[in-house]
């Protein structure tokens, strides 16, 4: 049986003791006495409040975190807005190469024999530049209407009232581009060729004949070799690219004066143009003009120039490829790349303009990484040297290239 604490020894119950207890009283203030006890707060739903604490000021290392968190904040947000940026670059440089694709001649089309997966595997790529003119310009040469111009330009066989075997082609290049190459061979326009559904001419008349297409024909034929991509240079697009990129540096080895059409002052729409020995920088109407000079023109005053030395024939080829290396010199130099940052909607946009060409959205910007992957190395031009055994007395003043120049020529742009 359990004993019960409450039961004494006797059996009587008794009360429980209550525990001990000590009693502190508070020390009365000096002035407690005259105080009135504060109840303004009874009634309202809350009790009386109490005195606010001061704010803890905070440590460094709680700062150094804030401003760390803060930065990085920031640095999100300047990055995200990089990010589309570079995105709205390359969407502007992919629709306006798509709209230029959509304005090649689909004859040309049908001739060639490339695909669009250019960067993984090398392709043969012809450039084409023609030496039509605007109906709009007074210089000699310009198409006669708007529909003829356009026809050229978009690569068309002439056709309506636009003349047939008027304008030629005036610069024939081959880029092969991908699989880590990138070379060039530049074609005399005066070579003697086979000019399909003609008799044989000059290998720039195809153009004038037949358009992009029997060009595409009449270079496959005399090289040997497949064409896979084209693209048609249109001066004024040209003009707006090397403006976007804010111009180019090109090396003149003489200085050169040259008054194209009868110069500026002739009347006629002509340009002049005056470039000092050494390095000049271009912008895109000035780029233009160099890369069309054939015969210097008379510099005044004193000095040599490209006239006084007997420079009566340019070579185009090669001051038409220094104004492509330009431009590529522009978009791939590590010192401008806050410019073609800033400028990379511009650029974007107006850089496929610069070509009427199949290779669209997808390709053309496969063929700008190919360039800068592959390197900027000197093109190789038909008839350079003088073992190449060309005849420059050919045919109406044509060049007869060696079935063996051309197979030199073909090798050295596979790279076999």
């Amino acid at each position: 049986m359990i004993p019960n604490p409450f039961m004494s020894s006797d059996g009587e119950q008794q009360p429980p003791k209550l525990p001990e207890y000590k009693v502190y009283r508070s020390r009365r203030g000096l002035f407690r006495g005259f105080r009135k006890p504060d109840l303004s707060d009874i009634g309202k739903g809350r009790g009386p409040q109490l005195p606010k604490l001061p704010r803890r000021s905070r440590s460094g290392n709680e700062r150094q975190r804030g401003e760390r968190a803060l930065g990085k904040t920031v640095l999100k947000w300047v990055g995200l807005a990089a990010l589309a940026w570079i995105f709205l670059s390359f969407l502007a440089f992919a629709i306006s190469a798509q709209l230029q694709a959509f304005k090649l001649s689909g004859e040309a089309k049908s001739t060639l024999h490339g695909n669009p997966l250019l960067l993984p595997q090398a392709q043969t790529i012809l450039v084409l530049g023609t030496d039509a003119r605007p109906p709009d310009t007074q210089e000699p040469g310009a198409a006669p209407s708007e529909e003829c111009f356009d026809q050229q330009a978009r690569g068309d066989a002439p056709h309506d009232d636009c003349s047939v075997g008027e304008f030629r082609a005036d610069t024939l290049m081959l880029i092969r581009a991908g699989g880590g190459a990138f070379r060039k061979l530049s074609i005399p326009r005066d070579v003697y060729a086979e000019i399909p559904g003609q008799s044989p001419e000059k290998i720039n008349a195809a153009f004038a004949f037949g358009g992009a297409a029997a060009q595409i024909e009449a270079v496959e034929d005399f090289l040997d070799i497949e064409v896979d991509h084209v693209a048609i240079v249109n001066f004024t697009g040209f003009e707006d690219l090397i403006d976007a990129v804010g111009g180019v540096v090109v090396d003149v080895p003489q200085k050169i004066c040259a008054d194209i059409a009868g110069g500026a002052g002739g009347g006629q729409g002509g340009f002049t143009l005056r470039l000092g020995k050494g390095e000049n920088t271009l912008d895109g109407e000035e780029a233009l003009i160099y890369s069309r000079i054939r015969k210097p023109s008379e510099c005044p005053g004193p000095g040599r120039s490209a006239y006084t030395l007997g420079y009566e024939d340019l070579d185009r080829a090669k001051a038409q490829q220094a104004v492509i290396s330009g431009i590529k010199g522009r978009l791939t130099d590590p010192l401008r790349a806050p410019y073609n940052f800033i400028q990379g909607p511009i650029i974007g946009w107006n850089a496929p303009k610069a070509f009427v060409s199949d290779m669209g959205f997808l390709t053309m910007p496969q063929l700008i990484l190919a360039a800068g992957i592959g390197g900027d190395s000197q093109a190789d031009v038909l008839c350079k040297g003088e073992n190449a055994g060309c005849d420059f007395s050919g045919p109406v003043g044509s060049i007869e290239v060696p079935e063996s120049e051309r197979r030199r020529a073909v090798k050295e742009l596979l790279g076999e």
